[in-house]
């Protein structure tokens, strides 16, 4: 997530450490290198105007505090500005009203049917229960997909076969949702390649007669500047509540975020962070900006943390932990709960400290990845038993395991001594604060992970099991 952007922000950040204290010749330099850095990461000419002036005018003011090392001086500055720019506070729905309707608005290809499915998702994790509406009766696939993805989620999804009256369809799913307890409706509208007056006119139509509570535009963050274009045009016919950014995991720029909010005064409600379909966020400004100046982002890592991790499982697994029972059925469960958590590459982005470079992070990822699908091959080559009791993996079961795997019978050797080490390491350890106190005797664990030596290290271990 913005990679580019953030990895030069953090380069200018740094270069201020060697400096004494924040100049108006030093931040020159600076201020230069961030200007570049926003336009190359296609954010809209007048947030960088506004970013630059507002990071030159504190720079230069009373909010510079003496004795305060350069570097951690800007970090607040430009943190600052960046929480200003991405909208302050986050933006939570409005969902007072029952039914709620929320009116999901967007151009072709801009995510919008998925983003309502996931949406549905996500309302349905906090305890409500959403109908989707599909009034797309322009494109047939449409209608086709938000049923599939409604079935996915276990989720209603309301059409009137034959119907291309929207207005009609809206009304009766409206009724239906009273008569039916539901309580949001999410209404998935027709979009365009590009906006037209037939397209407005229908969904002015829908505003007007429905007034929905919220009216979001879903918007690919991949399109960077343009997204203002559309975002202002959007606004000024309907009058939008909020955006939803699709596809942030893979905007390395920026541009979108950076702009889209700040130019149209529209909070940024939710993010989309994967393909899968619990993968939509709600939008925390200050979250996103520490994770764009490599301070990670521990509050986001706990919250999907409980929403991943069953408690019961995890007290389950601790007392395995303990007496070196944990099994390989145990590391499939672990491997299951982690892909669920996101991709390595995600979560490195949210361990505070973790400073490791874009392309060792990336290569990472990828051994990590690819390690982890062929051990999961390995224990599933297994029998049953096999996964329950490790200690039973002799000679004659490796090389059958081998076989069945497609795996060398030496990275099968390699795998099973690393995870005996594993376990007992974990033997006799009483619960998480002693296992954390025994990372404390090594110093900061983002730092161990993150320095040169660690990292060396790290990448050495994932290449042993090829």
């Amino acid at each position: 997530m913005f990679d580019s952007l953030a990895d030069r922000l953090q380069n200018i950040i740094q270069n201020t450490a060697r400096q004494k204290e924040l100049t108006q010749d030093n931040m020159k330099d600076a201020l230069r290198e961030i200007r570049r850095a926003l336009l190359e990461a296609d954010v809209n000419l007048r947030v960088v105007k506004a970013f630059i002036s507002n990071i030159k005018d504190k720079a230069e003011g009373e909010d510079i505090i003496k004795g305060v090392n350069p570097s951690q001086q800007l970090v607040k500055i430009v943190n600052d500005e960046l929480v200003n720019i991405l909208g302050q506070n986050e933006a939570p729905l409005n969902l007072g009203n029952k039914p709620t309707t929320i009116m999901m608005l967007g151009l072709q290809g801009s995510g919008k049917t998925t983003s309502s499915a996931k949406l549905a998702v996500k309302l349905k994790n906090e305890g409500k229960n959403p109908l989707l509406v599909a009034c797309d009766v322009y494109r047939p696939a449409a209608i086709n997909q938000l049923k599939t993805l409604a079935g996915q989620i276990d989720t209603e999804c309301f059409t009137i076969d034959g119907s291309t009256d929207v207005t009609q369809i809206v009304r009766s799913a409206k009724e239906y949702a009273k008569e039916n307890n539901y309580n949001v409706l999410i209404l998935d509208t027709a979009g365009r390649l590009q906006i037209d007056t037939d397209m407005m006119a229908e969904l002015m139509l829908i505003d007007r007669m429905f007034q929905p509570e919220e009216k979001l535009l879903v918007i690919d963050s991949m399109v960077g500047q343009e997204a203002v274009n559309v975002a202002e045009n959007f606004d000024a016919q309907l009058g939008l509540t909020g955006i939803v950014l699709t596809k942030l995991d893979g905007d390395s720029r920026g541009g979108a975020a950076l702009s889209v909010a700040y130019c149209t005064g529209k909070p940024i409600k939710l993010t989309g962070t994967g393909e899968k379909l619990n993968a939509l966020e709600t939008f925390y400004p200050e979250r996103i900006a520490t994770r764009i100046l490599g301070m990670g982002d521990i509050v986001t890592f706990v919250e999907r943390a409980k929403e991943v991790i069953d408690e019961e499982d995890a007290k389950e697994l601790q007392k395995k932990m303990e007496k070196a029972e944990f099994s390989f059925n145990d590391f499939l469960k672990m491997k299951k709960q982690m892909s669920m958590f996101g991709s390595l590459d995600q979560i490195m982005g949210m361990i505070p400290g973790l400073n490791i470079p874009k392309d060792q992070r990336e290569e990472l990822t990828h051994e990590g990845e690819k390690q982890f699908k062929k051990i999961e091959v390995f224990i599933q080559s297994m029998t049953e038993e096999e996964r329950n009791n490790p200690q039973l993996i002799d000679s004659s079961r490796k090389r059958r395991i081998s076989k069945g795997s497609g795996i060398p019978l030496h990275d099968i050797n390699i795998f099973i001594k690393q995870f005996e080490q594993m376990r007992e390491m974990m033997k006799g350890m009483n619960g998480m604060k002693k296992n954390l106190s025994k990372f404390a005797k090594f110093g900061d664990m983002g730092n161990m992970l993150g320095g040169k030596l660690g990292m060396q290290q790290m990448m050495k271990n994932m290449r042993k099991f090829k």
